[in-house]
Formats: structure tokens, sequence, C-alpha cells
């Protein structure tokens, strides 16, 4: 069946949220990925609205600007200083009668009656971060099906302290009203039905009764709750659409409940992983963004972390204890005990243990980042290889390559970054430094230890390494009480029995005495 479309949802963002002890805003705090807010939209955003608008106060223009980095196709209100629920939505619902006043005057339709929201209105808090668009559209079906002027989303819950009450008739259980806990009497306060903060409202209605509504209750506020009374007051079908998971419709009121809901919601993204065919060895200690995607017959290890959007391929195996942030891992690659963000892993590649990722690094097909290597805007090419100990940044790198252990790729010289290129089926040396800008060209080699400043041509040999020097029996002359010379004099016999030093050897002697070798 299809899901009706609404006229309008509005998402009331502009409480303070004290009890989180935060700057941050409490709708901008976060779990799997998503700020509360931004998983409020993407609920909404399902039901695909004619008009979204999100209301703000608190730390207004940091919340507006995340609403619309999240959507930015969606309206914001601004709630004035009249507190409470049904002036919040009085504003929401300004706004968009105002867009849809717009939209009318551009099509030519101003004053035909379509110049003010007309239908469902769906209004639901920003801080119920598990609710999903799947319950939004039942709520909103049911709403249409029965014809009512507001249809309220309840659950039951074994401690409803802090809620508002449902209040229903007895016999036909027709819903009557909400009654907050504050304003509610020791029988009310007994109802275990609770209000979700999360309705549908046909929009004339909802027009009217906010008109109506006043404050005179225990905390001075305008209620939303009250136009539930006034709508069945005025002859309307006012009915209510019960949830059996409360955690759906559960808010996050202080940090201790975010955390509670974090890990819920972590525990139903894993669990729908593993239904769909990944494997997670140990779903407590994995934890998985809700826009990460996984092919079937992934493995993911114990202590492995997903963000934000990564992308993970058919048959590869990550962890443990790796951590990746928008990161596409490439089917059969295999990433151990890595930290990695903004790159991608071709396929068939290994990367670890204990490697680092930094945006921009592109490694190709069956391609290896080794154990303490870390990489920054690096593209290494397919089969190519840095195993070990080594630092690539602002580089290409060619097909069938190998970087030898501990070389560096110098790209800065204090004021500016430069790119270094190295072709394909190069040999680096170990402990090289690439000193950018520099090209190796396919095919050549750099020696050992060397530091390679100019180009090396395709086929050609760079080596810029110093002759070694060794000065017989230095340390039985320069440090004759250390365990070193009793270690040489057992190696090499007698002190008293050495040879005279040729020529050659009291010379390479004389300069280490000059250069302050044998200080």
């Amino acid at each position: 069946m299809t899901t009706p479309r609404p006229a309008a949802v509005v998402v009331l963002a502009a409480g303070e949220g004290t009890r989180m002890r935060s700057a941050t805003p409490k709708v901008l705090h976060t779990l799997a990925g998503r700020s509360m807010l931004g998983h409020a939209l993407a609920a909404a955003r399902s039901l695909d609205p004619e008009l979204l608008a999100v209301v703000v106060r608190h730390e207004r223009d940091l919340v507006a600007a995340h609403a619309r980095e999240v959507d930015p196709q969606v309206l914001v209100a601004d709630q004035d200083e009249v507190p409470g629920t049904g002036r919040a939505v009085q504003c929401g619902l300004a706004v968009v009668d105002a867009a849809a006043h717009a939209r009318a005057a551009h099509d030519g339709r101003e004053g035909r009656g379509l110049d003010v929201v007309d239908g469902p209105v769906v209004v639901l808090a920003g801080d119920i971060p598990l609710l999903d668009g799947g319950t939004l559209a039942e709520l909103l079906s049911a709403h249409v099906a029965d014809g009512n002027a507001v249809t309220v989303l309840t659950t039951e819950v074994e401690d409803p302290t802090g809620y508002g009450r449902v209040l229903r008739e007895e016999g036909t259980g027709a819903v009557l009203g909400v009654v907050e806990h504050k304003d509610a009497d020791d029988a009310q306060r007994a109802i275990r039905e609770i209000n979700s903060s999360v309705y549908v409202f046909d929009a004339a209605v909802l027009r009217s009764a906010l008109g109506r509504l006043g404050r005179d209750n225990a905390q001075g506020e305008v209620y939303l709750t009250d136009v539930l009374a006034i709508a069945r007051a005025d002859g309307g079908a006012v009915r209510a659409v019960r949830v059996d998971d409360p955690v759906l419709v559960e808010g996050a009121n202080d940090r201790a409940q975010l955390a509670v809901l974090r890990a819920e919601l972590n525990r139903r993204v894993v669990t729908e992983w593993m239904l769909a065919g990944v494997t997670v060895v140990d779903p407590a200690t994995t934890w998985v963004d809700v826009e990460v995607e996984l092919a079937q017959d992934v493995t993911v290890l114990p202590g492995t972390q997903l963000l934000g959007r990564t992308r993970v391929g058919r048959g590869a195996v990550v962890g443990p204890d790796t951590t990746l942030t928008d990161v596409e891992v490439g089917e059969d690659a295999t990433v151990v005990r890595t930290h990695g963000s903004s790159s991608r892993i071709g396929a068939g590649a290994t990367v670890g243990p204990f490697s680092y990722l930094r945006p921009g690094t592109v490694l190709g097909d069956a391609g290896k980042i080794g154990a303490y290597v870390e990489t920054k805007n690096a593209e290494i090419g397919a089969h190519s290889k840095v195993p070990h100990l080594s630092y690539v940044g602002d580089a290409t790198i060619g097909d069938h390559s190998n970087v030898g252990a501990g070389t560096i790729f110098v790209n800065y010289d204090g004021v500016a970054k430069s790119r270094s290129t190295v072709g394909s089926h190069v040999r680096i040396g170990s402990d090289n430094a690439i000193v950018a800008p520099v090209e190796i060209g396919d095919g050549a080699y750099t020696g050992a230890g060397s530091v390679i400043r100019h180009d090396v041509p395709a086929g050609a040999l760079g080596i810029n390494t110093a002759p070694q020097r060794t000065i017989e029996r230095w340390v039985l002359r320069r440090r004759p009480d250390t365990g070193s010379a009793d270690a040489a004099r057992a190696a090499l016999g007698s002190f008293d029995d050495e040879p005279e030093l040729s020529p050659q050897a009291q010379q390479e002697l004389a300069r280490g005495q000059a250069a302050g070798q044998d200080r």
C-alpha cells in the first residue's frame, strides 16, 4: 500500500536540554553517525513531505545551520519567547503556510484556497532518535484511512514518570486527551500509556486549535497536547496508534539516556547486518553507523568501528581493533588494526597492522600498506607495496612497485607541500628520503639509505650515499675501559699483540679524531 504524502512535517528542536550539561545543543548530540536532529530529519524526509520545517530557538544559528547541512531543503522556523510545544508548532505552521503561499503565488494559484498547507501535518520531537520512517508511515496511513482530526503515537512503559499520560474513555477506549505529568493527579499518574510527542494533525484542525491554546497549567506553557481535547470537543476523531517497542519513541534528556539509546541503536544496526549475511564475531565490541554499507560475506572482527559512509565489499575482512571513517574497502581486502578516513582500499589489498590511512589515500587492487605505515593524499597502484615503517604523503606510485622499509616521502618544505611521482615496477631501497617534487621513472631503482633530491630516469639507479669508513681497533684505543672494549679484546685477541696500524688506518683514525668521533 502506498503511504499518503503529508502536506508538511514539523520537527521540534527549540529546547535547551539543560540536563545534557553541554555547550552543544541537545539535538546535536550524536549516535550512530547522526545527530538526534539528523535522525529526526531522515525519518521525516522518508515520508516525502511537500514541506519540511524545523523549529529552533536555543543556539538558533548552530541548530539551523546543522539542519540545512543535513537537509538543504528544510525550512527554519524561529520560536519566540512564548514557551511550550504548542507555540513551537504554531511558529512552524506559520512558516510552512508562508512557503505554501509563496508556491501558490509563483504558480498563479494565490487566492484559490491553496495558499496554506492543507491535509495531514506530521509533528515530531527532535530528540527521539530511534523513531524510524516505517513507524511514521504507519501512523500517517492510519490517520488518513480513519479520517482523523488528530492521531497520536503512544506506547506503554514501566515507569511513565515525566511523560504525558494518554486519557481514554472508559468502555470505548476512545482518546480523550493527554495530561502532562506535572498537571496529572494520582490516578492519572498511574496510567502507563504515554504520549510519544509524535502526531498527525489535519492542517485546518491544527490551525484552528492552536489559536485557542492558553497557558493555564503547572508550567505556564502553551501545550500542544491541549489540541487533542479541543479537536475532540469540536467533533473531530482523535485516535491513538500504539507501538509495542517503547525504545522507538524514547527520548534522550541526558548523556546517560543517550548512551543507552546509542548502544541499543547500534545493537539493532549490527543485528540487521548479521541477518543480511555479514559475520560479526563480537557484536558487543563492534560499532556500525547507520549510513555504513556492508556486502554479504564481510567479516567484522572484534573491536572494530565502521563509521560515516564506509563501504565494505564482499568477502572483505575488517579488524580486529580497526576504525574506518568514510572508507571504501574492496572485495576480499583485509584491513587489520588500522585507523583510516576518507580513503579507498582496492580489491584483494591488505592493510595493517598498525597502519594510519589519512584522507586521500588510494590503494590499488592487491596492493599492500603494512605495519607502521602512514599515508596521506597518496595513490598507490595495483600490486604495489609499502610494507613497513614508512610515510607516503602527497605521492603517486605506479603498479608493481615496492617501497623499502623506513622510507619517508618528504613533502613539506616548511612553506608549501609538493608531490612526488614514482613509476611502475620501481624498487625504492630501505631508509630512503624522497624529497618532493621529484619523479622516479618506470623500472628505476634507488639505493638503500639514499636521499633522492633529483629525478631518477626510467631504468636508472639513484644513489647518493657516502662511502663507509672503517677505523680498525678504534674502540680498544679510545674506549679502553668499556664493555665494548672487553668484547673486542675477546674477539680480536690480546691488545698487546696488536700489530702496528697501517698508514691508511692511522690517517682514518686521525680524521675520526678531528671530526670529534673520539669524544
